[in-house]
């Protein structure tokens, strides 16, 4: 018999509708935890943020608040939600029509100087004019919404001229759209292979294919609004899973990557554009005439780009950063391949970032190692191990910083198949980046950490594979690193934290149910349990502060079955010192150490 032991589908239907009719008899809480069908949060209700402004236009997220600009009352505002404060950044901004956050700074769409610029401190400050394409007897060049690829190169509407715009990191702008009519919002593809467009008269969404940064081709109408005749097909933006919204004339709406309607949001006045933002990026922000509006969602956005390339003009400013925080800059060494898709689910793409020594070739192969980011299985993005990706390349290690899908889009084990499907995507185009198909590693922190070791101990779990593409290959890995993550679910603080009422326990949303109400899919989830003689080394790097006793049951069983193991501990250290300074350098030089000797 097999040890592993798995969830059929229809005691897992039978399960969820069983919990949502408990829910609906007045337990709040276990309905609260239960995403519903829709991508919009249909538990929680759109809420107005505020109405103090003349025409809130294009918002942005840095980080931490949402910018937003009054392109009427020529004013930009920065909302801090932590502390519900609404504050004034810049005074006299000018007619800022839109705002993108990418690459650490703030792009401005500057309408009424006909430039696009960037905010240095509290100066608006050119980066590029665009009057220079202006053609005889057209009017002037004044740009309307606007987005930044992962190269810092900008793509810009101008909706009286019929084209898009797109500025080079040199600063030089060129045509990249030149037949479109009444272009207005626009936003790009999480993998940046596809740029949508919103042509405002005729209500219609156009995607075009990116080649090249700056250059699209092949476009086509993927979708259009039929409500009625009111005019207003207006600002963009894009979820992580690539689903595409678009302001209307009274909605939101919401396609799929090919044009498919997935939902609406209804707004109480016109809405004007509209962005993701808040620390799990899965609050929808909304703007219009009225203010600013804001929608709970079932998916989170697409997180910026971190602060990794040289862009120009150089700010004067340096803006304020966590100085507790790893660099996040791209060495000369090392050779960045952002947002490759690794997986593919229907429309669902996954994404992963992939950093390759510059030392690595044909004929000098290099181990890897998968960096899955933390967060609860609920929150968090790839980026968010950008400086241990880049660093363990700089090592020379092949490192994939991966995306997976999170706890409101799929359940478990829809998260654990995409780490077997990164594994195998690696396997599978080992000669494109030059990586050892044989030696592959894992690292993870906190909920990172427990797919870490659900990987090297279910490696060989045909329930923990998924079909997110190249079957032929294997998912096990050769070393795991586990920073501060759970082994056990059927046991330990998981399982006490799932039967805690009131809990609002991870695993509970995670896998729809609670330990006692499932427990063959609880086990599904315990790398504990499915530790056996094929299962690789694994070192546990944890903080003094965090709780460095907790997985010493499964050190006790790797030893029993003579499998290396081994805890490193970290002084004054608390949860996700692995992302912090000064624990940062210290971690990845045992994390080298240990890989070196397992995939080396």
């Amino acid at each position: 018999m097999s040890r592993y032991v798995g969830l059929s589908p229809m005691p897992f239907f039978v399960l969820v509708f069983a919990l949502c009719l408990f829910a609906q008899m007045g337990h709040d809480d276990c309905r609260a935890q239960i995403p519903t069908n829709s991508i919009v949060d249909r538990n929680t209700k759109l809420e107005t943020v505020s109405t103090e402004f003349g025409m809130a236009d294009g918002p942005a997220w840095d980080g931490s608040s949402l910018i937003i600009p009054d392109v009427k009352g020529e004013r930009l505002f920065r909302y801090v939600p932590t502390r519900q404060e609404m504050q004034t950044l810049v005074p006299e901004s000018g007619r800022i029509s839109a705002t993108f956050f990418n690459h650490g700074r703030l792009f401005l769409s500057d309408n009424s100087h006909g430039q696009i610029a960037f905010l240095d401190g509290n100066n608006v400050v050119a980066i590029a004019t665009l009057d220079g394409l202006k053609q005889e007897n057209e009017k002037p060049y004044r740009p309307n919404d606007l987005v930044v690829d992962q190269t810092g190169g900008i793509y810009v509407t101008l909706t009286p001229q019929n084209k898009v715009i797109y500025i080079g990191t040199n600063g030089q702008p060129s045509v990249a759209v030149a037949d479109i009519k009444a272009p207005n919002g626009i936003t790009l593809s999480p993998d940046e292979s596809t740029l949508y467009i919103s042509s405002f008269v005729s209500k219609k969404i156009w995607a075009y294919d990116i080649s090249e940064p700056g250059r699209a081709t092949h476009g086509r109408e993927i979708a259009a609004m039929d409500d009625g005749p009111a005019r207003g097909a207006d600002g963009m933006t894009i979820d992580r899973a690539g689903n595409v919204y678009c302001a209307g004339p009274t909605d939101i709406w919401i396609w799929s990557p090919s044009g498919r309607l997935v939902d609406k949001i209804p707004c109480p006045t016109k809405p004007i554009n509209c962005a993701f933002g808040d620390q799990d990026l899965r609050t929808l922000y909304i703007t219009g005439p009225g203010g600013l509006y804001r929608q709970r969602m079932n998916v989170s956005g697409k997180s910026p780009e971190p602060d990794s390339v040289e862009l120009a003009p150089v700010a004067k400013i340096l803006r304020k950063k966590n100085v507790a925080q790893p660099s996040t800059k791209i060495p000369e060494e090392v050779t960045p391949h952002l947002n490759v898709v690794y997986a593919n689910y229907g429309e669902r793409k996954l994404l992963a970032d992939i950093f390759v020594p510059r030392s690595a070739g044909p004929e000098n192969r290099r181990p890897a190692v998968v960096v899955v980011h933390g967060g609860g299985w609920k929150q968090g993005d790839k980026t968010r191990f950008r400086a241990l990706a880049i660093e363990l390349a700089r090592r020379g290690y092949v490192t994939a910083a991966i995306e997976y899908r999170l706890s409101h889009e799929a359940a478990f084990p829809a998260g654990m198949h995409d780490c077997s499907a990164a594994v195998r995507f690696l396997r599978a185009n080992s000669e494109a980046y030059f990586l050892n198909p044989d030696k592959i590693g894992a690292v993870g922190g906190s909920a990172g950490g427990h797919l870490a070791s659900l990987m090297a101990s279910g490696g060989g779990n045909p329930e923990l594979q998924g079909s997110g593409g190249n079957a032929d290959q294997s998912a096990r890995i050769q070393a795991s690193i586990v920073m501060a993550g759970p082994m056990e679910m059927v046991s330990g603080s998981v399982a006490e934290r799932s039967r805690t009422e009131g809990s609002d326990s991870n695993s509970n949303l995670w896998l729809r149910s609670t330990v006692d109400e499932n427990p063959k899919l609880y086990r599904l989830a315990d790398a504990h349990v499915q530790i056996d003689e094929q299962t690789c080394p694994i070192l546990f790097l944890v903080g003094e502060l965090d709780n460095p006793s907790r997985n010493q049951p499964s050190r006790d069983k790797l030893i029993s079955l003579g499998i290396e193991t081994g805890l490193k501990t970290y002084p004054g250290a608390k949860h996700g010192c692995w992302n912090r300074l000064p624990w940062f350098g210290e971690m990845v030089q045992d994390m080298d150490q240990f890989l070196a000797k397992h995939l080396k």
